[in-house]
Order: C-alpha cells, then structure tokens, then sequence
C-alpha cells in the first residue's frame, strides 16, 4: 500500500486569457512541473475557476476521452460536431475524441470545474468516430451508506462508462464520520479534496494521514485493501474520486 498527498504547491498552475480562467492541476501536461505526471490511464485533472464570464476558443482533440465536471456554475459547448449546449452544477459534459474535432468551452462568471482525460488505446481510439454527451446532475445515481452520500458518475449502472478502465464518484462524508472503499489489488484511488478536512487511513499502514481542501491523494496498492476516508471537525468532507488500473495491457502516451 502507497499513500501520497500532494499540497496545491506540488500541482501545476495555469491560465487562459490574463487569467480570465485559472487553474490548479493535480496532474498537469508536460512541463507544467506537476508532481504527479499521470495515474495509469488518468492523463490529465484540471481545477479551473473563472473569474468572469470567458471562452476558451475552438481548439482540436483526439484519441482521449475528455470529462468535464461541473462544481458550480454553468459550462457552454460547442463543437465540429454540430452540437451547442449547456450545462450546470453537478452536470457532466463527456468528448469521446476518436478520429478528432475540434471545440470551445465558455464558462459564466464564478463556475468551476473539473476537466479530465483518461486515455485509452490511443492507436485504436482515432479510429472510433468522435461523440459528444452530456448529462445533468439528475441524471446520477446517488446512493447513500448512513448518513454518506456517493454520487456514481462513471462504473456500472450510471449513464457514462467509458472505454479507459475508470470509476469516478463524488462523494461527501457528514462532519465526524467515515467512509470504508475498497481498493482492488492493481488499482488506485486518484481523489481531489473539494473542501472539508479529514484524513485517509488503511487498515495496511495503520497510519492516518491528514488532507485538506485542494489536496490530492494517490492511494495504490498490489494487493486487495480497504481505505477509510473521514471527516474532521464540524464541515462535511467532499471528495471527487477516480479509480482507475496502476498499468494497463497498451502502450500509454509518452508524457
């Protein structure tokens, strides 16, 4: 079992405009001096606020699998594809980018969001057609254990599943109590803190370690185990979290 946090001075920054839109990224692209340059197939997480309303122009994808989360606000799309939509907090926007388009993201004024690429078998997915999505947050399941509420945004039983060997949930836990997930042998927990302090624990290492707001966690492991996540204080603990393999059977993109 291996546990790493990593403080929002270990990820890279970034911006668009004069910093219209800002960014703090848990796993940044090539030479942005993120410490954390992938999680097996996890490419790319973005945290990106606008300070006001502002587009990112058109610009082109391929190959990766591209969600974006949004956390507050509302998102615009557009692309090559044909399609012009909208969404809101909770709602997810999904690019499968196969063969390639091109597309722009507006985000109104305050909004946040995740973006994230998982990356698939890239030599085969730019054979695939490209597709877009997008659901409202309505559209999740959300299950709860006590008083714990999991929002299932990628796996079974949820609207997206992907080609790239993913689960990903949103998940906040009441002040002063705990979440138990088990952690596959071979996989790992790639988890942002959205806000709230607590602690990460295995029963492995018997050892708490603490996180707060901005953190990102990396939990793997080479043999079946079980993590508890809890929250400290009198704030809830909201963490997004992806499972994802620690190798995969394709080559992955040379970063």
């Amino acid at each position: 079992m291996d546990i790493r946090i990593y403080t929002r001075d270990e990820q890279a920054k970034g911006h668009f405009g004069e910093g219209e839109i800002v960014e703090n990224k848990p796993i940044g692209f090539p030479r942005e001096g993120s410490a954390v340059t992938r999680v097996g197939p996890l490419f790319y997480w973005a945290w990106a606020k606008s300070l006001k309303t502002f587009e990112i122009p058109l610009h082109p994808h391929s190959g990766f699998e591209i969600l974006t989360y949004v956390l507050d606000g509302t998102v615009g799309h557009r692309d090559t594809l044909g399609n012009v939509q909208r969404v809101t907090t909770g709602g997810v926007q999904i690019m499968q980018t196969g063969s390639g388009a091109h597309h722009a993201e507006e985000l109104s004024q305050d909004s946040e969001l995740f973006q994230i690429w998982f990356e698939p078998h890239l030599k085969a997915a730019v054979k695939r057609p490209p597709t877009y999505n997008q659901y409202d947050h309505e559209a999740f399941p959300v299950d709860g254990e006590g008083s714990v509420l999991i929002k299932r945004i990628i796996g079974p039983d949820t609207p997206i599943e992907l080609v790239t060997d993913s689960r990903m949930s949103d998940i906040t836990i009441p002040a002063g109590q705990s979440y138990r997930l088990s952690l596959p042998a071979g996989y790992a927990h790639a988890v942002v803190v959205v806000f709230g302090d607590g602690s990460i624990e295995s029963d492995e290492l018997q050892e708490e370690q603490s996180m707060t707001r901005g953190d990102f966690v990396v939990a793997s492991s080479d043999s079946d185990s079980e993590l508890v996540y809890e929250a400290f204080g009198n704030t809830p603990l909201r963490l997004v979290l992806i499972q994802v393999p620690t190798e995969v059977d394709y080559p992955l993109y040379r970063k």
